[in-house]
C-alpha cells in the first residue's frame, strides 16, 4: 500500500528536486515562497498575539527568503517586526532577493540582536538544507536567545539542525513551534532533532502530490499505510497452523521471564502456535508460569535439531535471557533456513564474529530480523556506530545491506531499515516505553508476525508501531508484563 502524502519524508536533497521540478512544470516559485512565508506570519499571530516584537531573522538563501514574506506580511497586520540578516542581503539572488526588495524592512546584522522580555524569534536563517557547521555568528546567536529563554518559531527546520540526520550542526535554535512545507524532513523525527523542533506544522503550500510523490525516496513514516496490506486476514477456515508457529527460546532457571514475555506477546498479536523452548533446567518454571504458551525441552543443539525436522516451526525469537555465549551462537546458526528475531544476548553473542552471522543468513529472501539498541548496533557493527558522518537512518541502512537483515534500531526514534534500502522513522513511541522488558515484548510480536507470513520488513515495522500503540493504550507507569497484555493494538487500525 503506498503511504499517503502526510506520512512521506523528505531529505533536503529530495525537497530541492520537488521544488525545481514545480519550476519547471510551471508553478511560480516566488508564489510558493509567498505562500509559505504568509504562512509562518499566520502561525505566529496565532501562537503569539501578544508578543512585544516580531524579530525575524534571514539567512542567505531561500529560507532568509520566506522569512523576508513573514515580516512584510507581519507588518502589514500592525506588528512590530525587527529584521536581521546573515550576511549581505545585497548578495541575494533569485526568489530571495524578490522577498527581500518587497519588504522594504530595514535590516540590520545579525550579530546586532539584543534579546529583549516580549520579543518572539522567527529563525529563517539556515532550515533544512544545511550541511556543515553554523558559523560562530550564529552559534553565539543561538546561545542569547536560548539565556533569554524567548520562544522561537523555525522555519522548516531549526537553524543548525541536519535536515537528513536530525543531527546538530555545531549549535542549533530550540524551537517551540516549527513550520514546515508539504512533507515533514528526517531531521524532525530523528534525535536530537525531534526534541529541538516543538510541535510540528505541516503547511500545503500547493506543490502537486504527484511531484512529491516522485521524490520521496525509501525513507519514509511508520505507519500502518506501510505494512497493513500484508497482515493477516482471518478466514472461516483458519487454525491453528495456518496461523503460524512460532518458538521463543528460554533462558536458565533464572532467565525465564524475558522469554515469557515474547511469548505471550508472539501470542497476542495473532500466532496460532507458540511454544517456550527450555532448557531441562527451567521446564519446571515455564511451566508453572504459562497456559497457552506451551513448553517444550530443547536443551542443546541435537534437540534443536531434532526440533526442527517439523517444518512447521517456521519462526523463532532467541536471545531474550538466553545468555550470551557458544550456545546462543550455535542455536542461531542452526537456524539459518528459518524465520529469526535476533534480540538482546543474541545479538550480544556475535560481537567477536558478526561476519558469521552475516553469512550464515546471506542470499534469498531476507529471514534475519535483528533488533539492536545503541550498545548492541556498536557490538556488530562497531564501525558504523562510530562514523559521526552518518546519520541514524544511514547507518542502519548500512547495517541492513552488510547482514542482510532488517534492522530495527531501538529508540525512542527507531528505524526499520530494509536490505534492499527501505527506510522507516518511528515515532509513536510513548516516553514510558522505556522499561525493562520492552524490547523482550517487541522481539515476540516482530516474532509472531513472522510466524503469520509476514514479510520481515513489514513485520519489523508493523511490530514497532503496534508496541508503541500497545504503550499508549497501557498508559503511563506501565511495566513490561502490561504491555504484553495491553489491549490490542490491532484495534487502532
Amino acid at each position: 500500500m503506498k503511504p499517503e502524502l502526510p506520512m512521506l519524508l523528505l531529505t533536503p536533497d529530495a525537497m530541492a528536486a520537488v521544488d525545481a521540478a514545480a519550476a519547471a512544470s510551471g508553478l511560480d516559485s516566488f508564489g510558493l515562497m509567498i505562500k509559505a512565508g504568509e504562512a509562518v506570519a499566520a502561525a505566529a499571530l496565532r501562537l503569539y498575539p501578544g508578543a512585544r516584537r516580531f524579530v525575524v531573522l534571514c539567512g542567505p538563501g531561500n529560507n532568509g527568503g520566506d522569512g523576508y514574506v513573514a515580516a512584510t506580511a507581519l507588518a502589514s497586520c500592525g506588528a512590530t517586526v525587527v529584521l536581521h540578516h546573515l550576511g549581505d542581503a545585497a548578495r541575494l539572488t533569485g526568489d530571495a532577493q524578490k522577498a527581500h526588495m518587497r519588504c522594504g524592512l530595514t535590516g540590520h546584522p545579525v550579530e546586532a540582536y539584543q534579546p529583549l522580555q516580549g520579543d518572539v524569534v522567527l529563525d529563517a536563517v539556515f532550515g533544512a538544507g544545511l550541511a556543515r557547521d553554523v558559523p560562530s555568528a550564529i552559534a553565539d546567536l543561538v546561545e542569547r536567545v536560548a539565556t533569554a529563554g524567548l520562544p522561537v518559531i523555525a522555519v522548516d527546520l531549526p537553524s543548525g539542525l541536519d535536515g537528513r540526520t536530525g543531527m546538530v550542526r555545531g549549535a542549533a535554535f530550540r524551537a517551540t513551534h516549527t513550520v514546515t512545507f508539504m512533507t515533514r524532513k528526517p531531521g524532525h523525527l530523528l534525535l536530537p532533532g525531534r526534541d529541538l523542533c516543538g510541535p510540528i506544522e505541516v503547511y500545503d503550500i500547493g506543490i502537486p502530490a504527484r511531484l512529491v510523490e516522485a521524490h520521496a525516496g525509501d525513507i519514509t513514516l511508520n505507519h500502518p499505510g506501510v505494512w497493513t496490506d500484508k497482515l493477516p486476514k482471518a478466514a472461516s477456515d483458519s487454525h491453528k497452523y495456518r496461523r503460524g508457529h512460532l518458538t521463543v527460546f528460554s533462558g536458565g532457571s533464572a532467565a525465564t521471564g524475558a522469554a515469557r514475555l515474547s511469548a505471550i506477546s508472539g501470542l497476542r498479536v495473532g500466532a496460532g502456535l507458540v511454544t517456550l523452548a527450555s532448557p531441562d533446567e527451567a521446564m519446571a518454571a515455564n511451566a508453572a508460569q504459562t497456559t497457552a504458551v506451551m513448553v517444550k525441552p530443547v536443551d542443546d543443539l541435537p534437540d534443536l535439531q531434532a526440533y526442527l525436522q517439523d517444518g512447521r516451526r517456521g519462526a523463532f525469537v532467541l536471545g531474550p535471557g538466553f545468555g550470551v555465549g557458544v550456545k546462543a551462537r550455535d542455536f542461531a546458526l542452526a537456524l539459518k533456513d528459518r524465520l529469526l528475531v535476533l534480540d538482546a544476548d543474541g545479538i550480544t553473542a556475535f560481537k567477536e564474529d558478526p561476519q558469521s552471522l552475516f553469512v550464515a543468513f546471506a542470499g534469498g529472501d531476507t529471514r534475519l530480523v535483528l533488533t539492536p539498541h545503541e550498545g548492541e548496533f556498536a557490538r556488530l557493527f562497531p564501525d558504523l556506530a562510530a562514523d559521526t558522518s552518518l546519520g541514524k537512518v544511514d547507518k542502519a541502512q548500512a547495517a541492513a545491506a552488510r547482514a542482510h537483515a532488517v534492522i530495527v534500531y531501538k529508540g525512542a526514534d527507531t528505524v526499520i531499515a530494509a536490505p534492499d534500502g527501505r527506510a522507516l522513522i518511528n515515532d509513536n513511541a510513548p516516553p514510558w516505553l522505556a522499561t525493562a522488558g520492552s524490547g523482550d515484548v517487541l522481539a515476540g510480536m516482530i516474532g509472531g508476525l513472522l510466524a503469520q507470513g509476514v514479510p520481515a520488513f513489514e513485520a519489523a515495522a508493523a511490530g514497532v508501531w503496534l508496541h508503541g500503540e500497545a504503550a499508549r493504550q497501557a498508559g503511563e507507569g506501565l511495566t513490561a508484563e502490561d504491555l504484553a497484555a495491553a489491549g490490542k493494538p490491532f484495534s487502532a487500525l
